[in-house]
């Protein structure tokens, strides 16, 4: 069985002071709760606290890595408000969660784009331009999440001053460009190049039987940033192949019904049960597999800092590529039983039955015989 590495008091005392960094303390500066978890049932309901700095609510969401590689947070604009105008020199991803507004992106050389945006969209900050975000209703509040790369960044310069006022436009990420928050990408393979998605619930996807199941994928390179993004989808009666990677998948539910099994190697599997809204973190290489149990497809939004794709000499992620030949992904036919007795029992509560054999026997058609077989 899988251990946690538990060590005497005596022991963890000599790495005390190793443990806290400057993103930590920024952090708790900010005067917001902090969830420490992989888990969150909804980020739509989630308690927020007054956040003064922003002029708006708050709470951050760290997972177990969050010191060194990307943080979360949630963020809610009072009806008829604005947050206050805002730069920094680290990277931030966005979904819209519910309402609708606009944001104001701009830079030293005063040249402004305002673009609107409404529940499910999802944009980048260019980095270091100054922004402000509107709630464009006077009855609703307006909740979005956001994923940064701010702890390495403010562990690096260990200067807040610095970070969020430091006077430099860097143009080749925005120049002003009047088109830069419109509807348009280049697709380059599954990647497509953009910088808004109007509606990444309706947004269509490209097949990716690498996965397993059928349904589709798209992965997003926003503001020419480095931290990136995707969107799966899988049909009704179906689930995704088992698999693991680095730390900071944060998995926001779009549309659908179902669970996640979690596990480190060697444990038991865990069960989490989604609905839109649901936020699940994966640690860093445990495996975990993602099971539609409704009645319409599942989709779900992953933002990632880049440490999570540990990658093949050919730049494949591993968590795309078979066990049997040294990646990191569990095939169908090397899955526990109890994967298939729960998932069919799951689905018979709605009325449903597995609709798998397709995908069963697609793989076992290219399966790499195992090794020393």
């Amino acid at each position: 069985m899988a251990k946690d590495a538990i060590v005497s008091d005596e022991m963890a005392k000599k790495f005390a002071t190793e443990k806290d960094t400057p993103y930590l303390r920024w952090v708790r500066a900010e005067g917001l709760d902090i969830i420490g978890a992989h888990y969150v049932q909804n980020l739509r309901t989630v308690e927020l606290k007054d956040w003064a700095r922003r002029g708006g609510k708050g709470i951050y969401i760290n997972h177990e890595a969050s010191r060194t590689s990307n943080d979360c947070y949630v963020c809610e604009i009072a009806p008829g408000k604005k947050l206050e105008p805002q730069r920094q020199l680290f990277e931030e991803m966005i979904l819209v969660l519910d309402g609708r507004g606009s944001t104001t992106v701009w830079n030293d050389e005063g040249k402004r784009i305002t673009f609107e945006w409404q529940a499910g969209a999802l944009f980048a900050i260019p980095l270091n331009t100054w922004h402000q975000h509107f709630n464009g209703s006077g009855q609703q509040p307006a909740r979005f999440v956001s994923v940064t790369n701010a702890p390495p960044v403010i562990n690096l310069y260990e200067d807040i001053d610095f970070v969020f006022n430091t006077a430099h436009d860097f143009k080749t990420r925005f120049a002003g460009e009047p088109d830069y928050f419109s509807n348009k990408g280049e697709q380059k393979g599954l990647l497509l190049e953009t910088n808004l998605v109007p509606d990444a619930v309706n947004l269509p996807l490209i097949t990716a039987k690498e996965r397993g199941a059928g349904g589709g994928h798209i992965r997003f390179n926003m503001a020419k940033g480095s931290m990136n993004s995707h969107i799966s989808q899988f049909p009704i009666g179906t689930y995704k192949k088992g698999h693991c990677h680095g730390p900071g998948a944060h998995v926001i539910i779009l549309s659908g019904e179902g669970y996640s099994l979690m596990w480190p190697e060697g444990d038991e599997p865990k069960r989490y049960d989604w609905e839109v809204g649901t936020m699940i973190v994966p640690p860093n290489m445990w495996f975990h597999q993602h099971f539609n149990t409704g009645k319409t497809p599942a989709r779900y939004l992953a933002f990632k800092h880049e440490v999570v794709s540990v990658r093949n000499a050919q730049g494949v992620p591993k968590a795309w590529i078979s066990r049997r030949i040294g990646g990191d992904q569990i095939d169908y036919a090397d899955e526990s039983t109890l994967v298939r007795d729960m998932f069919s029992n799951e689905l018979s509560k709605n009325g449903l039955t597995p609709a798998m054999d397709e995908a069963y026997k697609t793989e076992l058609e290219s399966l790499p015989p195992k090794a020393g077989a």
